[in-house]
C-alpha cells in the first residue's frame, strides 16, 4: 500500500486528476514506475481504490510524525495556531454521503451538496490537523472539539488560537479565558462592536505600528480590545463599495429609462441586489404602489448620504479582541493578518491540488481523497519552507515546473542473439536546473539498470522501423 499512496499524493501534487485517469494515463507517461521500482500493479484502478479505502486509519499518527519532522527540519514554532473553514462541493446527487449537504458555500455554488473542512495551521502554513464536516455544520460548533483534538494529539502547552470573527461562541471565549486552561485567543470582532464604548475610543491616542497602521488599545473583563486603521484596507473597502454603487445606479438609471412593469422592477432590484451586496444599502428607493403605474413619479431613488458618510469614515477599521493583555499590539496585529496564511492553504488546496470538485459518492472515498490533497499540500509546504531557505523568490509550482524538464527515456539496443538491451535514461538538466538542485542541496538518484528483453514491445519495434 506505501508505494501507492506515494502514487497517489505524487499525482495530486503535480498532475492532480482522477485515480482513473492516474491508471490510465499518468502513470504510463510517467517516470514513477523508475522512480518507485515498482511495475504497472501498483497504478492498478482497483488497487488505488482499496487504498483510499485503508488509508485514512493512519491520518492521526502521520500528522504527529510530520509535526517532528517540521519541527527537526525547520525549527517550526507550534505556539500560534491558525484556525479557519471553508467548504468544497460535489458533483453529483451523493446519496450515499450522510455529510454531503447544502450550506454556506465558500465556492459561491450554493446549488451544489458539499462538506465544510476546518483546518489548523501554523503560521509557516504546517498543518497540524483538519476535519471533514456535515456540508451545513456552522462555524461556531466546531471550535470547541478542536481545542480537545489539539491538546488530546500533542499535549497541553500555551497555544495562541487566532481566528476570525464568526467562529468563537462568547461561551467559548469564557472557557478559554479560564486562568487554569492557559489557551490563549486573538480574533476580529464585528464593527458594532465599536459602537458600544465609542467615547472611550475618541478619548484614547492612536499607537503607530507600521508605516500604514495604527491601533487604539481598550483594556475590559480580561480582555484587550485592539482598534486598528489601515490606509491600505481603507482605500481597498472604499473602492470596492464605490465600484458596486456605481454599477447599482447605473442598472437604476437604465430601469427609470425604460419604465418596465412593476413586476420587473421588483425582478431587477432582486438581481441588482444580490450584485451590489452591503452597497444596495446606501441607496433609498421608491417604489410605486401595487396599483400604481411604473413612472418617473413612482419610481425614484436617491444615495444616502448620511449613512454612506458613516460608513466611509469607519473604512479600514477594525477590531481585535483578546485575552493576552500583556502583549505588544504590533505583535498582536501582525498575528491577526498572518491569517492570510490559512487563506492561501485553502486556494492551494482547491486549484493547485485540484481538491475540488468531488466526484466520490462514497463517504469513506471522500475523506481519503481529502486525505490525499492534505499530504500533497504537506509536501507542497515543505518544498515551500525549504525554498525559503537556499532559494529565496521561487515557489513550489515554478520549481515543479523546472523539473518537470527533466524526461526520461528508453534507449533500445539490439544484440547480436535477437535480444535487447534496454536502458532507461533521464535527460541532463539544463544549467539553471543543475544551479538549483544545488541550492536545494539535492541531488538526482542514479540512473537506472539496464534491463534485457527478448523480444521489443510493439512501441520499441515501430521505432526501430522508423529508424531503418
Amino acid at each position: 500500500m506505501g508505494k501507492s499512496v506515494r502514487l497517489l499524493v505524487i499525482n495530486r501534487l503535480v498532475a492532480p486528476g482522477s485515480e482513473f485517469r492516474l491508471h490510465r494515463e499518468w502513470f504510463v507517461s510517467s517516470a514513477m514506475d523508475e522512480l518507485l521500482g515498482a511495475d504497472f500493479v501498483v497504478a492498478k484502478k482497483d488497487r488505488l481504490y482499496r487504498c483510499l479505502d485503508r488509508v485514512l486509519e493512519h491520518k492521526q499518527a502521520l500528522f504527529v510524525w510530520l509535526k517532528q519532522q517540521w519541527a527537526d527540519l525547520f525549527h517550526a514554532d507550534f505556539e500560534v495556531l491558525l484556525y479557519d473553514l471553508t467548504s468544497t462541493y460535489f458533483e453529483g446527487e451523493m446519496q450515499q454521503n450522510p455529510k454531503a449537504r447544502r450550506g454556506y458555500s465558500r465556492d459561491h455554488r450554493p446549488d451544489c451538496l458539499q462538506v465544510v473542512i476546518a483546518l489548523v495551521i501554523t503560521t509557516d502554513g504546517f498543518p497540524l490537523a483538519y476535519e471533514v464536516m456535515n456540508g451545513n455544520t456552522s462555524d461556531r460548533t466546531t471550535l470547541r472539539p478542536f481545542l480537545a483534538h489539539i491538546e488530546q494529539t500533542y499535549g497541553k502547552a500555551r497555544r495562541v488560537w487566532v481566528m476570525d470573527r464568526g467562529i468563537p461562541s462568547e461561551a467559548i471565549l469564557a472557557e478559554m479565558r479560564n486562568p487554569e486552561r492557559q489557551t490563549f485567543y486573538l480574533v476580529g470582532t464585528p464593527k458594532g462592536k465599536i459602537q458600544q464604548p465609542e467615547k472611550q475610543w475618541l478619548d484614547l491616542p492612536w499607537q503607530k505600528v507600521r508605516d500604514s497602521v495604527d491601533v487604539k488599545l481598550y483594556a475590559q473583563d480580561g480582555e484587550l480590545y485592539v482598534l486598528a486603521r489601515s490606509t491600505g484596507r481603507q482605500q481597498k473597502e472604499l473602492a470596492i463599495r464605490r465600484k458596486r454603487l456605481a454599477r447599482l445606479l447605473r442598472k437604476l438609471r437604465a430601469m427609470r429609462r425604460s419604465l418596465p412593469s412593476r413586476d420587473q422592477v421588483l425582478l431587477r432590484l432582486g438581481a441588482a441586489k444580490k450584485e451590489a451586496g452591503r452597497a444596495f444599502g446606501f441607496v433609498k428607493i421608491h417604489l410605486p404602489d401595487s396599483d400604481q403605474p411604473v413612472t418617473r413619479e413612482t419610481f425614484h431613488f436617491q444615495v444616502d448620504t448620511a449613512t454612506l458618510n458613516v460608513a466611509e469614515l469607519r473604512d479600514g477599521h477594525y477590531l481585535l479582541r483578546s485575552n493576552l493583555t500583556a502583549d505588544d499590539p504590533a505583535v498582536l496585529w501582525m498575528r491577526y493578518v498572518q491569517l492570510t496564511q490559512i487563506e492561501a492553504a485553502f486556494r492551494s488546496l482547491k486549484r493547485e491540488l485540484g481538491l475540488r470538485p468531488i466526484y466520490h459518492h462514497l463517504e469513506h472515498r471522500v475523506d481519503a481523497h481529502i486525505f490525499i490533497a492534505f499530504l500533497a499540500y504537506c509536501l507542497q509546504v515543505t518544498l515551500r519552507s525549504r525554498l525559503r531557505i537556499h532559494a529565496s523568490g521561487l515557489t513550489p509550482a515554478a520549481v515543479l515546473e523546472q523539473f518537470a524538464s527533466i524526461q526520461m527515456i528508453d534507449v533500445w539496443i539490439p544484440t547480436r542473439d535477437g535480444r535487447w538491451l534496454i536502458l532507461p535514461r533521464y535527460t541532463q538538466p539544463d544549467r539553471d536546473l543543475q544551479l538549483l538542485l544545488h541550492q536545494l542541496q539535492l541531488t538526482l538518484p542514479s540512473q537506472p539498470p539496464p534491463r534485457i528483453s527478448a523480444a521489443p514491445s510493439a512501441l520499441a519495434a515501430a521505432a526501430q522501423a522508423s529508424l531503418w
